[in-house]
């Protein structure tokens, strides 16, 4: 919680929001039927396998076109922050040298948001980098920039109402720093740390919900995966889910315990390469034990 915190504080008040946090049909009924894409994701840590879902067609139907292209091909993971995510897809990552400051490049456009309820942000989530609300309101993502989430277990009882309370806060303190309630959060984080800045924006529950107009209600199920997988639950309805990592996530650990610079850059270069590979689903289902139920 304290890193969780720290992390997302780092980010909101140094505005490293930019393109920071910026196929596989995925079914909860399980069908099987036909073909999808399995995603390789190489690195010199480890190798790790996605699937893409079908229900966000624009993102996967753009991965996968970079992929074919071999765009991802000798990139970095260029943003690393244990506990919560490692992020990679920057295209002025291939030659950077040592201390370049990365995390603003891409293909040239981006990708409209394609939010759905089914996915959210629990461990190995394949999600979209993107631009924070204030230079970005429609919530676009990068058009390369992407993010797998590690995140944290966090205890059930934890999450009754402060998963959305959290998001809320954060929507709040990103797009309207200089509201009061804004200010009282992190004011509250600076004099008292975590505790407070919890207690401060449970304290102030109701005037959140009006002014940030989110719902504060967290689905039963989600708070099962939170608290027995782990995840990073304050980017949900944030950021777009587009895939998830179905194999290695040992390897999402390894790359999130590497050593970092201040920019949360590793300092050992950590290299993707990325393909993708057309499979009937039921191969991948009897592969990876049917990752298209959710």
């Amino acid at each position: 919680m304290n890193n969780r915190l720290k992390g997302l504080f780092a980010m909101l008040m140094m505005a490293l929001v930019v393109w920071s946090c910026g196929g596989s049909g995925s079914s909860s009924e399980g069908a099987l039927e036909g073909n999808d894409y399995l995603v390789t994701i190489k690195t010199n840590l480890g190798e790790m396998k996605a699937i893409l879902h079908d229900e966000t067609p624009k993102h996967k139907e753009n991965f996968v076109k970079l992929a074919n292209e071999g765009f991802f091909d000798s990139l970095l993971f260029h943003r690393v922050i244990p506990g919560f995510m490692i992020q990679g897809g920057d295209p002025n990552s291939k030659n950077a040298q040592p201390g370049d400051r990365l995390g603003n490049g891409g293909p040239g456009y981006t990708v409209p948001a394609e939010f759905n309820d089914k996915y959210y942000h629990k461990k190995g989530a394949l999600s979209a980098a993107r631009q924070s609300d204030a230079v970005n309101p429609e919530r676009e993502s990068s058009g390369s920039q992407f993010y797998i989430v590690q995140g944290q277990v966090i205890p059930a009882q934890s999450l009754e109402g402060e998963n959305p309370m959290m998001n809320a806060a954060q929507s709040l303190l990103q797009n309207q720093p200089q509201h009061p309630l804004s200010i009282e959060f992190y004011t509250a984080f600076q004099t008292g740390g975590d505790a407070a800045y919890i207690a401060k924006v449970k304290e102030k529950k109701g005037e959140l919900a009006e002014a940030t107009g989110l719902k504060m209600i967290t689905p039963k199920e989600r708070i099962e995966v939170y608290s027995t997988i782990g995840g990073s639950p304050w980017l949900d309805e944030q950021y777009t889910v587009f895939g998830q990592v179905i194999s290695g996530l040992d390897v999402v650990d390894a790359i999130a315990a590497v050593q970092t610079n201040s920019a949360d850059r590793p300092s050992q270069d950590v290299r993707m390469f990325v393909t993708v590979e057309e499979l009937p689903k039921k191969e991948i289902a009897e592969r990876y034990g049917n990752p298209y139920i959710q």
